[in-house]
């Protein structure tokens, strides 16, 4: 375990002084358990952001090593939602288009779980290679989809020794992963390495600007050690000898930030796009610490909400149940203290995820069919980010009156 009070800048290196947010005590957002282990004592640790007053790089309190979070028996598996797949086939669509990507080109996508977005390449004829800690999911990118992967962490090292088994990148892709990193610095020095002198390396982050704006606090959890700006990640880029030249506003998790970045001086100047996100988050203020201090008392407003929604149902003697199990729900549930109390069951289309107990609230998963046996009167949906894809696999539960909930922004009833 990591000493508890890391107070330095991950990125720059700055003393960590301003607390963004503290959510109190929870476990690992994705430490789901086996039944047998319910009567097992349980490891909360402290979820508490900081904002560092040079860089702006918002993070978390360094707790577990990345080892504690990415490991062979990980349960996310990207496959499992429709409508990522078609964000990830639609993204190489792009690429291929924009960039001239073809057969002899590489393409590296680091994290790339089991293999989602390069089956896409490799149906294109593009040598692809996968880099990706979780064994499991590696083992499925290969047999399910015929997509070679590297089991491992990324950073300089392994890029070096990409780099010297002739596996330099045209192209590289990470997407939902550079805030996963807790040596961030490593991290991104590996890009500058692994990429060809003209190499286009593409970032997908959840864009902390929305964050704020949106109060998305539930996707604050200990796999997420930083909340990215475009601001920070210039910053951070700049140092690694990187320039962002192009951005692109996505609708994912609430609101991302798709970043092309290459070697500096290699693409030219940064587009209008990258130049109108500068001006943006320069009138949010986010360069300015006082653009960060009310957010907690916001969150805090938004817990209050929520539990008055789900007390007034249950004193009313409705049933409700969740649906999903992301990480962000395992924050939301256990910073408001809703357990099985509140929740009957949830379910998840993830058949890694039925048959364990929630971390922290010990609420079962089950298959989603659950909810058509037992007919529950409301259905929360914790994956509010595919909350379409959702309400349509769903929307038989109006067949007998029930209807969904939204946790956040802010708590409401779906009519």
């Amino acid at each position: 375990m990591a000493e508890a009070a890391q107070l330095s800048c991950r990125s720059c290196g700055a003393p960590l002084e301003q607390v963004f947010v503290d959510l109190g005590l929870s476990p690992i957002s994705n430490a789901m358990r086996r039944p047998e282990q319910a009567g097992e004592a349980e490891r909360f640790y402290p979820l508490k952001t900081f904002v560092c007053g040079q860089c702006k790089l918002v993070q978390i309190q360094d707790i577990e090593s990345r080892e504690a979070h990415f490991h062979g028996d990980y349960t996310y598996f990207s496959s499992f939602s429709a409508s990522w797949l078609a964000h990830a086939e639609a993204y190489v669509a792009m690429m291929v288009e924009r960039f001239g990507v073809t057969p002899s080109s590489q393409v590296v996508e680091v994290a790339s779980n089991d293999g989602y977005l390069l089956q896409y390449f490799k149906q294109r004829g593009v040598p692809v290679l996968g880099v990706d800690p979780a064994a499991n999911c590696a083992e499925a990118a290969w047999s399910e989809r015929g997509v070679p992967t590297h089991v491992g962490f990324f950073g300089a090292d392994l890029a070096a020794q990409l780099v010297a088994e002739g596996k330099a990148a045209d192209i590289t892709a990470a997407n939902n992963v550079l805030a996963h990193v807790p040596d961030i610095n490593d991290f991104v020095a590996g890009f500058k390495l692994l990429l060809k002198p003209k190499g286009v390396a593409t970032f997908e982050f959840p864009h902390l600007l929305r964050l704020i704006e949106a109060n998305y606090f539930d996707t604050i959890y200990h796999e997420h050690y930083s909340y990215l700006s475009l601001l920070a990640v210039e910053r951070l880029f700049e140092r690694h000898g990187l320039e962002v030249f192009d951005v692109e506003e996505l609708k994912t998790h609430g609101g991302s930030l798709r970043i092309f970045a290459g070697h500096a001086g290699a693409h030219g100047p940064a587009s209008d796009r990258v130049e109108a996100f500068r001006a943006k988050e320069e009138r949010a203020g986010l360069d300015d610490l006082a653009a960060y201090a009310d957010f907690a008392e916001r969150v805090k407003g938004t817990k209050r909400r929520f539990l008055e929604l789900l007390i007034g149902l249950k004193d009313q003697g409705q049933s409700i149940v969740a649906y999903g199990a992301p990480a962000k729900g395992n924050t939301l549930l256990n910073y408001c203290g809703v357990r099985g109390d509140f929740i009957d069951y949830a379910v998840d289309a993830n058949p890694h995820k039925q048959g364990l107990l929630l971390p922290g609230t010990g609420i079962p998963v089950h298959a989603p069919d659950r909810i058509y046996q037992t007919r529950p009167d409301y259905v929360l949906i914790l994956p509010w980010n595919l909350k379409d894809e959702i309400i349509g696999q769903m929307g038989r539960i109006r067949e007998w009156g029930g209807r969904f909930i939204l946790p956040l922004p802010e708590p409401i009833i779906l009519e």
